[in-house]
């Protein structure tokens, strides 16, 4: 049996955070990675030499150390790019982050009225709790706002109604937003929440460059990426676990190891420990529950169509959610200046109608959409590729906290196991809290003491690396 002092499972920005920080001090590690490429859901997938990022992509951080290593990274190849990113509403292009005087222009006078009576009764009569996303929205931007801008949208993503989504995410990701700071930043610019920055960095052949980087440099190092292999066993002991069996193109393996790093769903982690945890952790784990996600790349056979990096659909009569123009990220993406290259973004639940669709029938239906979108004409857009991604969004339904809970119990009687990542934690991050917390678990590995469980939390902004960011 082969040994390894630590391997890591997965090969994302948090797996590819955790090597590289050990590469760099002498630590050799194993990523073991199921794909046949590195970055995880922030990879770059190519077809007929157009570039696609899996949902688009933007590198903003506030933590200095992981700014530093990316720009180290990418060098000159760093672009900055400006955001625009507006709702496509009724046939409208709504400015979000929400301006205000944009918003009521687009709504109209008789709209705009009712909303702004909406928002005065919410002020005046509050939800009386902001446990659920609509209690949370209903109070900062009134019911009819809400109604017309954030659930369409939201229940397209998360695939459960709004008066059941925990508010969770909502505080991790766009806890500024509100009414009071559309108003603020039609008056005085900017946008007042943290998320939603008005330019970000973006390599210039797409995100999957940079983590490209990180395996040449972990593989430089001493490291190992080994791509197409699936961890389907882990074997644990007296508080450890020990070893794990890695089936790679139909070939398995053990490997026996002395620290294990990893960002695997922790669905799957519980389901392939052996022994088996006790059954309220099995039942516990497999509630976990994530949203899928498709990605239809179309070429357009025109040379603009809109200027936006994205646009959020919020539409009830396509089933599309949010379209990528990659041309608008980065020129390098789109070999053709004459074609235009779209994502158009679609989520869903694993085994759904959706999922199961034949590619041919999901391409169609995407330039279906496209063109009763009114953002293109009808047959002017070509298929291009199909991606799938089954676990992508970790939902944040009503018994998730107490699972995670029980989850987290069992986890720590493992005590050379640490878990990382956006699965691995069943946490929304962004990419760069992903990496953090796998720099800081790779640390934790080298004998320092870092709460990785308290990254990408309300008081861990810009703190820097620290225990709790």
């Amino acid at each position: 049996m082969e040994r390894r002092s630590a391997i890591i499972i997965g090969a994302g920005p948090a797996g590819l955070g955790a090597a590289y920080e050990l590469a760099k001090r002498g630590v050799r590690p194993l990523v073991v990675e199921k794909a046949d490429k590195v970055g995880g859901l922030s990879r770059t997938e190519t077809c007929n030499g157009y570039r696609l990022d899996i949902g688009g992509h933007r590198f903003y951080t506030r933590i200095d150390p992981v700014q530093q290593i990316w720009s180290e990274m990418i060098g000159q190849d760093f672009l900055k790019v400006a955001r625009l990113s507006r709702i496509y509403y009724d046939g409208r292009f709504v400015k979000y982050p929400l301006n205000v005087f944009d918003t009521l222009r687009n709504l109209g006078a008789a709209e705009s009225c009712l909303v702004l009576l909406s928002y005065a009764k919410a002020k005046l009569l509050p939800p009386p709790d902001e446990q659920t996303f609509e209690q949370w929205a209903t109070r900062r931007f009134g019911a009819r706002l809400y109604q017309r801008f954030f659930r369409t949208y939201t229940e397209k993503v998360w695939g459960i109604p709004c008066n059941v989504l925990r508010a969770d995410w909502a505080v991790q990701r766009i806890g500024g937003l509100s009414m009071a700071t559309a108003i603020r930043n039609a008056l005085f610019g900017g946008n007042g929440v943290r998320s939603l920055i008005n330019e970000f960095h973006y390599p210039v052949l797409g995100p999957g460059m940079m983590w490209e980087r990180f395996e040449q440099r972990v593989n430089a190092g001493g490291g190992q990426v080994q791509l197409n292999g699936e961890v389907v066993q882990l074997n644990h002991e007296g508080g450890l676990v020990r070893s794990i069996r890695v089936n790679q193109r139909g070939e398995t393996s053990q490997i026996a190891l002395d620290h294990l790093i990893s960002s695997m769903p922790l669905s799957q982690l519980i389901a392939r420990l052996r022994p088996s945890p006790p059954q309220e952790v099995l039942r516990a784990a497999a509630s976990l529950r994530h949203r899928a996600f498709i990605l239809v790349g179309l070429i357009v056979n025109r040379p603009h169509l809109f200027a936006d990096n994205w646009l959020y659909i919020h539409v009830p009569t396509v089933r599309v959610g949010r379209i990528q123009n990659y041309k608008n990220w980065s020129a390098r993406m789109v070999p053709d200046p004459d074609r235009t290259c779209l994502g158009m973004e679609y989520f869903c639940n694993e085994g759904d109608d959706l999922w199961t669709m034949p590619d041919a029938a999901l391409l169609e239906l995407a330039g279906r959409e496209l063109a009763a979108l009114g953002l293109a004409r009808p047959g002017e857009a070509e298929g291009c590729l199909v991606i799938r991604e089954p676990n992508a969004y970790p939902v944040y339904d009503q018994d998730y906290r107490a699972n995670l809970e029980v989850v987290r119990g069992f986890l720590a009687t493992l005590g050379n196991l640490q878990t990382i990542g956006r699965s691995g934690m069943h946490r929304y991050n962004n990419q760069d809290h992903s990496m953090l917390t796998g720099m800081l678990a790779a640390r934790n590995l080298l004998g320092q003491r870092h709460d990785v469980w308290a990254v990408n939390t309300e008081r861990s902004w810009g703190e820097g690396v620290s225990p709790n960011r």
